[in-house]
Order: C-alpha cells, then structure tokens, then sequence
C-alpha cells in the first residue's frame, strides 16, 4: 500500500510575531512546544504575507489569491465564501473530514459564513478573550464560560475525537484559528501573574526618529509610549515615570509585552496539548502540522506595536512545518514564500489539483529539500490598501522585495477601499538596502549609488502588479 494522504492540521495564530517564537532566535522565548516544530521539522526564515492586516491575510490563506482578486482588502470588507471556492471546499470534496474552529473575522451571514467545511464553530468578529460567544454553522450562538485560547483548544480536540469514531479512515484537515495574542492582549487568570525578563529590553529601534525615510512612518499612530491606551496597558502608569516620555515609553514597553507574551504562552500550551493528541491516537507520523500567524507585529521595534507596514517585523510571518513523512527534522529554507503560496501546498500534499485561480506556488519542493530554493521566486509583492484609517493612520502602500533589496512606494490614495480615507497625501518611495540596512532605518532612495537598483527594482514592482492583475491608479 502506499502512503496514505495526510492528516492537515493548520493553527493560526493572530498577530504572533516571529520575534516572539523561540526557534526564531528573537529575544522573547517563551515557546517551547511551538519550537519543536522546527526542531521535528522545517523553519521558513523568510515566509512574508502579501497584505498586513488580520481579514486579508485570512482571505489569501483561505483562496490561495491577492487581495485585489479575492476582495478582500481592508477590515472593512467582507469575504464572499459563496463566490470564490477555498482549498477547505476541494479538500471536502476529495474526501476529507474538514472543520474551522475560532477566529474567523471574514463576516458573518449567508454568504459570508465559512464555506467548505463539514463542521465550524467561530467567534463573531475579533471575539472576547473571556467567556465569548460563538457562532455555529446551523446558524445559533451561544457563550462558552472559560478561555478563548483554551476553548478553542477544547472544541478543536473535540472535533478530532468525533471525526476518528464516525469516520475512522478519512483523512481530516482542522484549521485551528487563535484569537490571541491579538489586542487588547488578555491573558488567562493562570497566567496573570507571569513576568518576563525580555518584556523590559528595549529593541535597539525603539527610540526610533523616523528620519531618512518617508513621512508615513513619522505620521503612523502605532508608538508604544504615545498611543496605547489605558486599557491596552491596564491602568495608569506610576507616577515617577509620567513626567519623561522616555521613561514613560519604557513603562509601557513592558506593560505591553508582558501580557502579549502572557497571550503567547497560552497558544503554545494549546498546540501542546494538540501535538500530544497526535502522539496519543498515533497519527503524528501521519499528520501534516503547519504552525503561522496571519501576518506579523511590532513588539517595539520602530517604536511601535501593530502591524500593517511592509517594514520586516510586521512582513514576516513565523511558519513552521512538521511532516515526517516528507520533512527532515531540523531543516530550514531561506525562500521568499507567501500566505498565498498556503492554499497550494496543502492542496499538494493532500495530492487534490489546485485551481487555475490560485496565484502562489506549492511549497511541497522546499519541504522536501528538493534542489534547495533553484527556480523558486527572486521577488515578492505587497500591497496594504487601508489608507489613513482613523486608529492607526498608515498610508496605503505597495512594493517590492528581493534577497537584499526592498521598495516601497506609498501612493498617496486610499483608491475608494471601504475603511481607506480618500484624503490625497503625497506621494513617496522607500528603498532599503537590507543587506546593509537590516533594521530598515535609513531610505537609499534618492541615492546616486542605487541609481540602477531603483531602476531595476520599480520595473520589476510593475512587472509584478501586471503579473498578479493588480491595478494601480
């Protein structure tokens, strides 16, 4: 007989930065069952999503598309399930076993609702951390006493023991899809007392002063000891660091942090819970486990917490891929690969045709340590539509990343996106050597040196749009 078709268990954290995964060598630790995933199986160093932003990054994940064709490409826009298929539907329809369990954050009713899976249970919009209500596909609601993160946990343990005594040999793919670590960062009452040492290390960016590159980063409402609220940092600061902005900014630096990461390890106590489930029924060698986020976050970096910038900390997204059937333990890849590059490798491994419609590439390659990155993609693009929101006021922006080179262009529109302020800014451009320039501080733009780079660079962002069928006014 041959191998049998996978087991496919995705968990997808919100807002989990790669610096706060272990294996990733950032300074917050405090993912030891995460981690052995890189350890059983493969770390992408360089896994980056196409649009920054929690319901787009889940529309790409989902359809395998760029937001311009899958629509979704502010918060403000909703996911017509009902229109475009996703690769949970073709899963189905090839014989797995399929649910979705947690955040789904795409809208709610009719053709909103999840699509393609046999069962779903979801919090309506970003949900609570404590005591939240869920959705059910048969159309009710109902609030579920206890903790977001472990609730989920528990429903989606749940499901995989009903699966294995109703339907003991279909393959099954669950997608577990975590709230946390997202704000307002609530963490379990078991956890409300642990502390940290990283959460008081200040990135060397922290006291970023925004110079050498565009206004938008100067403009952006995103700084750690400016913008948070009272109720992101739950109380009113000490009164001997009020009077420094410094002292003021570092205070709440570790207030933030603390209960991100406080949120963190909740999440990897529930993916342990989940690997020693596999361990348990005996389909560890059998189960294919992807472990992301949807996009990634700034934990001080630049000043800031969030996202929504193609700058490295919120591009890059943690991805981590245990399959023992197909993955070396302990292996690494270094290739540029995409949320939407998902879609593909799993339909791959599951050996389902992927449509014509998708637009990333199966990973399946890389995961086998085929030839290494040969005739994979030199390039990646971006694009973040929500021009000017009202909370955290980043400027629409597109662009253009390679091994050592990154440009952005910030277009000055928010080109009629729900959620976008239509107010004309100017327009701009970024272009970072990353080679020398890893932290991003100091734009090379309009330097005579990287004249060619430029040249070569905004060819190729064009080249790319036209590729992807991505309009630009």
């Amino acid at each position: 007989m041959g191998t049998p078709r996978p087991n496919l268990l995705l968990v997808v954290a919100d807002d989990h930065a790669a610096n706060a995964v272990g294996c990733y060598g950032g300074p917050h630790a405090v993912t030891p069952r995460i981690d052995t995933l890189a350890r059983d199986g493969m770390r992408f160093t360089a896994c980056g999503c196409t649009n920054s932003l929690c319901a787009p990054s889940r529309a790409t994940i989902l359809t395998g598309t760029y937001n311009h064709v899958n629509g979704v490409t502010t918060l403000s826009t909703e996911f017509d399930a009902a229109a475009q298929p996703a690769f949970p539907e073709l899963l189905r329809d090839a014989g797995y076993r399929t649910a979705l369990i947690g955040k789904w954050h795409l809208g709610h009713g009719g053709v909103h609702d999840p699509r393609g899976f046999d069962h779903w249970e979801v919090l309506p919009g970003q949900g609570d951390y404590h005591d939240p209500t869920f959705l059910t596909m048969d159309g009710g609601s109902h609030v579920r006493p206890g903790y977001a993160t472990d609730l989920i946990t528990d429903l989606s343990l749940a499901w995989l023991q009903e699966t294995a005594d109703e339907h003991p040999d279909a393959p099954w793919c669950l997608m577990v899809q975590h709230k946390a670590p997202h704000r307002p960062w609530e963490p379990a009452e078991r956890h409300a007392a642990l502390t940290f040492e990283s959460s008081g290390v200040e990135p060397a960016t922290f006291f970023d002063d925004y110079e050498h590159r565009a206004t938008a980063a100067r403009d952006a409402r995103m700084r750690v000891g400016r913008d948070l609220t009272r109720e992101d940092l739950k109380g009113d600061p000490p009164l001997e660091v009020v009077a420094d902005p410094a002292d003021y900014a570092r205070w709440a630096l570790d207030r933030y942090l603390t209960d991100y990461l406080r949120c963190v390890v909740a999440v990897d106590e529930g993916v342990g819970r989940l690997l020693d489930h596999l361990d348990a029924t005996g389909e560890a060698d059998d189960t294919v486990v992807l472990y992301t986020s949807d996009q990634g976050f700034f934990l001080g970096e630049h000043g800031w917490y969030d996202k929504r910038f193609m700058y490295a900390e919120s591009l890059q997204m943690p991805l981590l891929v245990r399959y023992p059937r197909l993955v070396a333990p302990g292996s690494e890849s270094d290739a540029l690969v995409l949320n939407v590059d998902f879609a593909q490798t799993v339909l791959d491994l599951a050996g389902v045709p992927a449509l014509e419609r998708m637009q990333g590439r199966s990973m399946v390659p890389l995961l086998a340590g085929e030839g290494g990155t040969a005739g994979w993609r030199e390039s990646t693009y971006y694009r973040y539509w929500e021009h000017l929101d009202g909370s955290h006021h980043v400027a629409a922006h597109r662009g253009v990343r390679t091994r050592d080179r990154k440009l952005v262009h910030y277009y000055g529109s928010g080109c009629g996106q729900p959620g976008a302020s239509e107010q004309r800014t100017a327009e701009e451009w970024e272009l970072f050597d990353l080679e020398r320039d890893p932290s991003e501080l100091h734009s090379v733009h309009d330097d005579p040196a990287y004249a060619d780079d430029l040249v070569r660079l905004r060819a190729e962002l064009d080249r790319l749009a036209r590729e992807l069928g991505d309009d630009i006014p």
